[in-house]
């Protein structure tokens, strides 16, 4: 397909990759919850941890692309 051309750009820096790893450990340890100041339950989907991962990211300031609109 000459017509299409890949971006070998990143989309995330390698900051939000190291809080994103983190939150998925935390989850398979079962120690990850959600909600504000993790007052919520406890995180069993591996979307939701990788969510929040890029939710701490953000909040430090990290090259994460902005949330898509639901």
């Amino acid at each position: 397909m000459p017509g299409k051309k890949s971006s070998s750009r990143r989309k995330y820096g390698k900051g939000p990759g190291k809080s994103v790893a983190s939150a998925m450990r935390r989850m398979k340890r079962g120690t990850l919850r959600s909600g504000k100041g993790g007052k919520g339950g406890r995180v069993n989907r591996r979307q939701q941890a990788i969510a929040i991962g890029l939710s701490k990211a953000r909040k430090k300031g990290a090259q994460v692309p902005k949330q898509k609109a639901a």
